[in-house]
């Protein structure tokens, strides 16, 4: 399989189909219904455009080798600035922490490892960045992969809002 595919960073350019990916992916979930799932991407692309061009948001895209414009999965991570706090095995940690998002696999793609494969990715990156810690929020079909990788369930408690 990792013949067949190519990671690759996003770009601004890319902000539609990572828009899409992130429509599909909640749709999918059952949390945006038919009649928002146009403007809901309409508005995921626009934003992502703006964080992309900022640098907020890093994405990796996972194209077919044979068709390098055929975008079969991605995922990315917001990075986001907090407080100091307490480290694990240092006196404190900086408070660079990066939020994995948009995880997303076409359907005819899956089973395959591609969010694995983009997830590692992610992780890799995120060590050579030196950031704090990485977070997520687990689908329930995403959970036990997530748990493979060594992501722990945390105390997180959440007052109103969506997933991400």
């Amino acid at each position: 399989m990792k013949s067949e595919i190519r990671i690759r960073p996003a770009t601004v350019q890319d902000a539609e189909i990572i828009g899409y990916h992130r429509a599909r992916m909640f749709h999918d979930m059952g949390q945006i219904p038919d009649h928002l799932f146009e403007s809901f991407r309409s508005r995921s692309a626009e934003r992502l455009r703006e964080l992309l061009d900022s640098g907020e948001y890093l994405g990796w895209l996972a194209a077919n080798a044979a068709k390098p414009d055929q975008i079969v999965a991605g995922a990315g991570v917001q990075l986001r600035q907090v407080l100091p706090h307490p480290g694990n095995d240092q006196a404190f940690a900086e408070g660079r922490h990066g939020l994995i998002i948009n995880v997303f696999t076409e359907p005819e793609w899956r089973r395959r490892g591609l969010a694995k494969l983009l997830t590692n990715t992610i992780i890799t990156w995120s060590r050579e960045q030196n950031l704090d810690g990485l977070v997520l929020h687990a689908s329930g079909d995403g959970r036990a992969l997530y748990e493979q990788l060594g992501f722990i369930s945390t105390t997180e408690m959440r007052l109103g809002g969506g997933d991400d």
